[in-house]
């Protein structure tokens, strides 16, 4: 079975990269500008499609953020799922330290920069041929989630009206 799996090493804390991800104010600044939650259930809208992506919150921690598609749309999303796993990376070598937060011998300062693991799997036989289309969107996503993360820019990839009501 294929999956999408991207790398990245964004220049924000962890809690700021986790926020682009639990909230809607994270989420509509870098993904879609129409996001709903009904429950444990996010909506996503996006030009030109019919209804919402639906997709569950599993896990939403400083480690990781998991969700499952809950919806029967897009059909090739069926049985799929998304994780995104964040890490503390230390500041790059010869790189100096903020004043504020002095570098110790036990690094225990928080960190600046995130690692970013997203993974997108679970796709079904039959669903493969959507697969690269996905992961280059995702991939364009990333970096607009990364420019958020790092400079505060909202400029989400999809633009929409929101097509349903939510709560």
């Amino acid at each position: 079975m294929p999956e999408i799996a991207l790398q990245l090493d964004i220049a924000a804390p962890r809690e700021v990269v986790l926020a682009a991800l639990t909230t809607h104010d994270g989420l509509t600044a870098w993904w879609t500008t129409a996001v709903d939650r009904d429950g444990e259930v996010l909506l996503f809208d996006f030009p030109d499609v019919p209804e919402p992506f639906r997709l569950r919150v599993e896990r939403a921690d400083r480690d990781r953020v998991v969700w499952t598609n809950a919806g029967s749309f897009p059909p090739h999303w069926a049985g799929t799922w998304i994780s995104w796993e964040l890490a503390d990376q230390p500041a790059p070598p010869g790189r100096p330290v903020a004043p504020d937060r002095p570098e110790t011998s036990d690094h225990s300062a928080p960190s600046e920069r995130t690692r970013l693991l997203f993974r997108h799997g679970g796709w079904q036989p039959g669903s493969e041929d959507g697969v690269p289309a996905v992961a280059g969107t995702w991939a364009e996503l990333l970096v607009r989630l990364k420019d958020y993360a790092q400079s505060g820019k909202v400029q989400p990839y999809f633009v929409t009206a929101h097509r349903h009501d939510g709560p």
